[in-house]
């Protein structure tokens, strides 16, 4: 049966979902992505059923005057390649017209991270930050946590309270893909995560006493949709986190910390196949940046302090 052009994506979609467990982010910005192409191949009289390699190379051309960037027009073409992946393998295409288009590569930007001493400031904000005890443990808690383990923030928001039962030395981390990992825990963080767990704890019995609600699955819990603290609030709170530090909000993030934590382990000598494993990179070639972080320290630091670097 012929499967209209139309009905590509929503169903592409759902394989991605089924069959990958591709996360709910990496999905809308597939989304993004292929909507954007299948809206420029109707202007072209195209659609994803007919269009041939000319016209994936003349979009790309498009984007390009666009000005959108290099990675952009990359993650655009690998969509574009994955979707007809899946059109191959359900039999709605028996060819790929954009496989033997190379496109124009990735930016080969470092990733923004932060001095020991700057994240050292941003944790002491975070646990004098807060209107109540019990706001200033959990804001305590986050930081030690995110900055111990190299979570990304989507992994640390969602993290469930049963992995931080019993002053655990290891925490059990669902990544990507459904992928878990276990990630150590700093005395620090083990410090910061009981005596947030006393408050959480506290809050939900009487949570469960006066309205009856069910205890939440969360160890950060929120009346929201999603049942835990948003990515969105984390986010804000970091950069309150990073005025009061006198860290320029402008380079701190939540990924910005994932990236001191890796950038912080290789500069004292961690193995980089450990820090794969600790981040959850399925390959090291993308935990390989970090080298070239350190590289460009320790340029930097001859640059500044050698006497024959000085004019």
């Amino acid at each position: 049966m012929t499967i209209a052009a139309g009905r590509w994506l929503p169903l592409f979609l759902d394989a991605m979902a089924a069959e990958r467990g591709a996360a709910a982010n990496t999905l809308a910005a597939y989304r993004r992505d292929l909507e954007h192409v299948d809206e420029w191949l109707g202007d072209q009289g195209r659609g994803f059923d007919t269009a041939a390699r000319g016209d994936y190379e003349e979009y790309l051309v498009h984007c390009d005057t666009l000005g959108l960037s290099r990675a952009t027009r990359a993650r655009r073409l690998s969509a574009i390649k994955q979707l007809y992946r899946f059109a191959f393998e359900e039999g709605l295409r028996d060819d790929n017209p954009a496989v033997q288009i190379s496109g124009p590569g990735r930016d080969k930007r470092l990733p923004k991270t932060l001095s020991i001493e700057e994240v050292d400031r941003l944790l002491v904000a975070a646990q004098a930050h807060g209107r109540t005890e019990a706001d200033r443990a959990r804001n305590a808690c986050l930081m030690q946590v995110l900055y111990a383990t190299g979570m990304r923030v989507t992994e640390l928001v969602s993290l469930p309270v049963s992995s931080a039962r019993g002053d655990p030395r290891m925490l059990l981390v669902r990544g990507k893909g459904g992928k878990e990992r276990m990630v150590p825990l700093s005395p620090p963080a083990r410090d910061a995560l009981t005596g947030w767990l006393q408050f959480r704890d506290d809050a939900e019995d009487k949570a469960r006493a006066s309205k009856g609600t069910q205890a939440s699955a969360f160890l950060f819990p929120s009346h929201g949709k999603a049942g835990h603290l948003t990515r969105h609030a984390f986010y804000t709170l970091i950069k309150e986190f990073a005025v009061e530090a006198g860290v320029s909000p402008a380079k701190v993030t939540p990924h910005t910390l994932r990236h001191a934590f890796a950038t912080h382990l290789l500069a004292n000598g961690a193995d980089l196949r450990a820090i794969q494993t600790l981040l959850g990179h399925a390959d090291v070639a993308t935990t390989e940046i970090y080298t070239h972080v350190l590289e460009e320290r320790l340029r930097e630091l001859v640059m500044d302090h050698h006497p024959m670097a000085k004019d």
